[in-house]
């Protein structure tokens, strides 16, 4: 069955350019002029990912992205205009997994679509143990791992806080936390990182910092003095915990 792709943007012929290119190279397509029509969407069908333009009328990219957050995990692209790099880090704060800035070439667009769903289909399927490289492998069967008292189930993608709160995670948030589980107590740089969880592999690496502070917000007690997820200057981060499956 054809990945289906949601093309929300208020200018019409962005839309059908998206719609007449991704058609052609196998995607099913739907359009949304505006807010309210991607929801009627993602209401009554399966969304495999949404590109989504931050400047639109009324609700802007930003705002939509944060509510589609909110429910769901489905991967967002990002347009945008600017070049500017707080709009980008903005987007990936709020749950983007790339961005494109506008105007922009449909075969980099596919390409982009292309290595985001890769990255999604490989999360679950992580690497485990450690290889004789150092590299975490591959999880083959489901896991659960704990750790200062927090649960994360591989099979449910659940994690639990200590006292028992359910806690959501984005896709790119869920691989680097199980990148960090892998690997506990030792010092991961970020190329790692990006590699390990494949986040963002055609972004630069800044957006591992992003990815880290959006985590450091769900499970760290005071986010400005993290004790699990530690800055090691120069060199990456380090996962301090004792982790158990």
């Amino acid at each position: 069955m054809a990945q289906h792709i949601l093309a929300v943007d208020d200018d019409e012929s962005i839309r059908h350019l998206i719609d007449e290119y991704l058609s052609e190279n196998g995607y099913r397509v739907s359009q949304a002029a505006n807010g309210r029509e991607m929801q009627a969407v993602l209401a009554t069908d399966t969304v495999d990912l949404i590109v989504l333009d931050v400047k639109m009328p009324g609700e802007d990219g930003f705002t939509l992205a944060r509510t589609v957050r909110q429910t769901s995990d489905v991967p967002i692209i990002m347009l945008t205009g600017q070049t500017h790099e707080v709009d980008r880090v903005l987007g990936l704060e709020l749950g983007a997994d790339d961005y494109l800035t506008k105007p922009f070439s449909p075969r980099e667009l596919l390409a982009r679509i292309k290595a985001v769903l890769r990255r999604y289909d490989g999360i679950g399927s992580r690497e485990a143990d450690s290889k004789s490289d150092g590299r975490p492998k591959r999880e083959t069967e489901i896991r659960t791992y704990r750790f200062n008292g927090w649960t994360l189930s591989t099979g449910t993608r659940r994690l639990t806080s200590p006292n028992d709160t359910r806690i959501e995670l984005t896709n790119g948030e869920y691989a680097l936390l199980v990148t960090f589980l892998n690997a506990p107590k030792r010092i991961l740089s970020r190329d790692q990182l990006l590699e390990f969880s494949r986040l963002h592999d055609d972004v630069y690496d800044r957006s591992i910092d992003v990815q880290i502070l959006r985590l450091r917000r769900k499970i760290e007690a005071d986010p400005n003095e993290p004790k699990m997820i530690r800055t090691e200057r120069g060199a990456g981060y380090f996962f301090d915990s004792d982790v158990t499956n």
